[in-house]
């Protein structure tokens, strides 16, 4: 009797699994597609890096202080997919900037794909492994903490006119390295059950897609002298 009730068990969890795994990659392909809509109208508008900033800034907000209180509900989808429009939107300066240099489309089309090849690359080898990196949840917040502790003193650093080109392309590479690590963690604890939440999965998943690319996007940029 007890072999069959596992039996069952696992069953329900590989099924729970399953269903939060696929409302994961609708939710994500669908916030992606929301967020290259709203990338392009910021272009055509040409918003400015201050506006995009504010959309940014509005962004986290949105996902630290009202996520957390929505993410059981429906309400939760909404939140969402504001959170990612309104980053989707800050990227349009950015990109705007990269598209006005010489080889600008380039380094856009480049780093779009190096993102899709990591993202896609990684997932499909947890997904076929079934690897648990639960392990790695420590390493990464210290290295995410560096990251953005070495972020805010190159920020003031910049301030100051203090020429800091190399150090900035290697917080970049670092963040390179923990998405890549991240999206590796994300994707082990939704198969293995530690998250059940399929939207915080979402989020989790598109904060690690974003980062990697804006990342991918200043390295390239400088490797092609720009």
């Amino acid at each position: 009797m007890r072999d069959i009730s596992a039996t069952y068990s696992a069953v329900d969890q590989a099924g729970q699994v399953s269903k939060v795994l696929r409302n994961t990659y609708s939710l994500l392909a669908m916030t992606l597609l929301f967020s290259a809509v709203t990338a392009g109208i910021a272009m055509a508008v040409n918003m400015s890096h201050g506006m995009g900033m504010v959309c940014s800034l509005i962004a986290l907000g949105l996902v630290w202080l009202v996520l957390p209180r929505t993410a059981n509900s429906a309400n939760g989808i909404w939140v969402v997919f504001a959170f990612t429009g309104l980053l989707g939107a800050a990227l349009g300066p950015i990109l705007n900037r990269y598209l006005g240099m010489a080889n600008g489309g380039t380094i856009v089309m480049q780093a779009l794909g190096g993102t899709a090849l990591v993202f896609f690359g990684l997932s499909a080898y947890v997904l076929t492994t079934r690897k648990d990196f639960s392990f790695m949840g420590g390493f990464l917040m210290v290295g995410l903490l560096v990251a953005v502790v070495a972020s805010l003193g190159a920020l003031v650093a910049g301030l100051f006119g203090v020429e800091i080109s190399t150090f900035s392309l290697a917080i970049s590479a670092l963040v390179v390295l923990l998405m890549s690590g991240f999206i590796l963690f994300d994707t082990s604890r939704i198969i293995h059950g530690g998250e059940t939440n399929y939207i915080m999965a979402t989020v989790a998943l598109y904060l690690d897609i974003y980062n990697l690319f804006t990342s991918l996007l200043h390295l390239l940029g400088a490797l092609n002298d720009e």
